[in-house]
């Protein structure tokens, strides 16, 4: 994942998720939450916000994109949901972020789902 391609270590991942959140909230997200799923198969930390529309949502996934590149030289690896933006999701690898739509977000409800 991150440290193995990158030379990344498990403190650096942090970073990157509370980066993450700084984008957010610069970008005045709403209900943002950094689940840590460590041990999972999938990631590290997601890194869930709620937009109040779909530009707000677009904005957001923007300013992580920015964000990660400027300061950690990162590139996200798989992106999903520009076409509609009613649930964005930026793959980084041990750092996943979901920006959602308040309906998509409670239809989902990821933090139930990865409750431990």
């Amino acid at each position: 994942m991150l440290e193995e391609n990158n030379n990344i270590t498990k403190e650096d991942i942090k970073k990157i998720a509370d980066a993450v959140v700084d984008a957010l909230e610069n970008k005045k997200g709403h209900d943002i939450e950094i689940l840590d799923i460590t041990g999972s198969s999938l990631a590290d930390y997601f890194v869930l916000c709620t937009g109040n529309s779909n530009t707000q949502i677009k904005a957001l996934a923007d300013e992580v994109e920015f964000k990660l590149r400027e300061d950690f030289n990162l590139e996200v690896r798989s992106s999903e949901g520009f076409d509609t933006r009613e649930w964005i999701l930026l793959d980084y690898g041990d750092v996943i972020v979901h920006i959602f739509s308040k309906d998509a977000r409670e239809f989902y409800q990821l933090e139930r789902l990865w409750a431990k």
